[in-house]
């Protein structure tokens, strides 16, 4: 369709399909790492893929941080993502990464339903602040938790810093790519979720962050969602759609910084 060329990534990054495996593999070493301080697959919800896994630091910890996969809604789950929690774990947060149902399985809108009860559960489990990132699609899940109809505020006041990491914000161009025989979305249902709409927020400091080598389109996901929320938005050289996330392993990064800060 009219859009696909736009919205497809691996397409136009050398060695895509090493990125997977990659992932997943150096997600296992670092759940083997924790030992009991990863504790796996805590149920959310009743699906089968309601499930989130809490990886502790050492001590008290002095925050929640909350990391959402992307995958256009399609794809993967949380087993491919646990070194991610590195940064933070090392920065004495804790880190809570939830797998959620997929399309067309389930809506959009359900999967960020499914979001707002990961997050509800695992504020339960944990004192303190709370950060959200979440990469592509899963940018777009954290954006919408700053939605006051999703969170009690019991949850959403203790959001202090959420960072969509290039986003899908707003989800009408979508309807024009072959995806959208998958996501079913109409008009009304994309200006639902569409985080560039959004009005009734909590507060909490955003910030977009995207690669300058990502495609146009997804530079302008994040700047249009930048511009609709006056908020801070970071342009990472030379990252491009999925090398843009490697930085949450690293303690000393920008990332790292804003997000346990």
């Amino acid at each position: 369709m009219e859009l696909d060329d736009a919205y497809s990534n691996g397409a136009y990054i050398d060695g895509a399909d090493g990125y997977p495996p990659r992932w997943a593999a150096e997600a296992a070493v670092l759940r083997a790492s924790l030992g009991e301080r990863a504790k796996l697959d805590i149920p959310y919800g009743d699906g089968e893929r309601h499930k989130f896994d809490l990886f502790l630091p050492e001590g008290k910890p002095k925050g929640l941080f909350v990391f959402v996969h992307g995958g256009y809604w399609l794809l993967f789950d949380k087993s491919s993502w646990s070194h991610l929690a590195a940064g933070a774990l090392a920065q004495g947060w804790a880190v809570a990464m939830p797998s959620y149902d997929l399309c067309p399985d389930v809506s959009i809108a359900d999967i960020t339903a499914q979001i707002a009860a990961a997050v509800t559960r695992a504020a339960q489990e944990v004192e303190g602040p709370i950060s959200l990132a979440g990469h592509s699609a899963g940018g777009h899940l954290v954006a919408r938790m700053l939605d006051k109809g999703l969170l009690a505020p019991e949850v959403g006041n203790r959001l202090r810093t959420v960072m969509p990491i290039s986003p899908l914000s707003d989800l009408r161009p979508l309807m024009r790519t072959s995806m959208n025989e998958k996501f079913k979305l109409d008009e009304a249902a994309a200006e639902a979720e569409s985080p560039v709409l959004m009005q009734d927020r909590y507060e909490a400091s955003v910030t977009v962050w995207v690669g300058a080598d990502e495609r146009p389109s997804f530079l302008d996901q994040a700047q249009w969602l930048a511009d609709a929320w006056g908020c801070d938005q970071k342009i990472d050289p030379g990252k491009h759609h999925f090398d843009i996330i490697d930085a949450l392993s690293d303690i000393d990064s920008e990332v790292v910084a804003i997000l346990t800060k």
